[in-house]
């Protein structure tokens, strides 16, 4: 998300010009979100390599964030011009199963993940842990009652818009259940700002808005690679670090059911997975020929994986945000 090259947060975001499809052209539609498209994303290169060998028209169409994605998609329903979906995440695969709209399909990959993956609709294009990035000056504090004790300030996403602030607090929920909302209490004076999405969220971080910020372990490696700074890390919990994958699927009302197959298939090859770590600034879900740039093993690496199964998010989901609310709006 993850994703909006960091250095784009101080200019303004040029969105990739709507390519008009070629009436020879058969096109294919893949909503995302904003990041993903955006001129320092992985949506030119992948538009380019796909192109070469797909003899189509491949269109982005952006949503803010996974979370806003799910709702444009509930909306339009099997009127939705979208053949393929990409960017929403296991926070929000059930979910979107529920819906109805989304049809199984089958990817030969062998995915370097964390997990086994096993699931017939819903394909991994890449993944990361949740982490409070900070400057390395900063003591960060070790753990969740630690850091509601501290006078650290922090930025988060909204859990209601943003797919980073779902994970955050089904990462509390996961940690500490019932106590889940006393934690949140201890942070509340932590909290600086609550915002939609992680772009305007790590903007702030960077113009000294807060002392930290809800991204990623492996957003760091922006800032090594492409800017030559090794001042930025990320904090690992000793509760554990909340596992995201990110996902892609295929809609039912598709028009070009071969064409959003044919995508899928090229999402887990070198091409495509080649273009996350620089780009998107993720781990991707196979690792491509060459493995991984420089600057991705000086990452900080968690202990302890968290992560609610896809299946009991739904149930997980209201108790979390009821406490995150009933904490914040004190």
């Amino acid at each position: 998300m993850r994703h909006l090259a960091i250095a784009a947060l101080f200019t303004s975001t040029t969105m990739l010009t709507p390519v008009f499809a070629d009436d020879a052209k058969p096109e294919l539609v893949v909503y995302t979100y904003d990041s993903f498209v955006s001129e320092w994303g992985p949506a030119p290169v992948v538009e380019k390599a796909f192109e070469e060998t797909c003899g189509c028209d491949l269109k982005f169409v952006s949503a803010a964030d996974g979370a806003a994605l799910l709702s444009r998609i509930r909306l339009e329903g099997a009127r939705s011009a979208a053949d393929v979906v990409l960017g929403l995440d296991t926070n929000l695969m059930a979910e979107a199963r529920a819906t109805g709209l989304f049809v199984p399909t089958t990817v030969e990959a062998q995915y370097d993940l964390p997990i086994a993956w096993t699931d017939d609709t819903f394909i991994p294009f890449d993944w990361g842990y949740f982490a409070f990035v900070h400057d390395k000056t900063l003591t960060f504090p070790t753990d969740f009652e630690a850091l509601g004790q501290s006078d650290v300030t922090l930025v988060i996403e909204d859990p209601r818009s943003s797919t980073p602030g779902l994970g955050l607090i089904l990462w509390i929920q996961d940690a500490y259940g019932d106590r889940a909302g006393e934690i949140w209490q201890g942070l509340a004076d932590n909290i600086v700002t609550v915002t939609p999405g992680w772009s305007e969220a790590y903007g702030l971080f960077l113009k000294g808005e807060a002392q930290a910020v809800l991204s990623y372990t492996t957003s760091p490696a922006y800032h090594v690679i492409a800017e030559d700074d090794d001042t930025k890390t990320s904090a690992a919990m000793t509760e554990g670090n909340y596992l995201q994958v990110e996902v892609a699927a295929r809609l039912k009302s598709s028009d070009q059911p071969a064409l959003a197959q044919q995508f899928l298939d090229f999402m887990v090859t070198t091409p495509f997975q080649s273009a996350i770590p620089t780009t998107n600034w993720m781990y991707p879900a196979v690792t491509p020929e060459g493995g991984l740039p420089a600057g991705f093993d000086t990452l900080v690496q968690p202990e302890k994986a968290l992560m609610i199964p896809p299946a009991e998010v739904p149930a997980q989901r209201k108790a979390a945000l009821d406490a995150w609310l009933g904490a914040l709006s004190r």
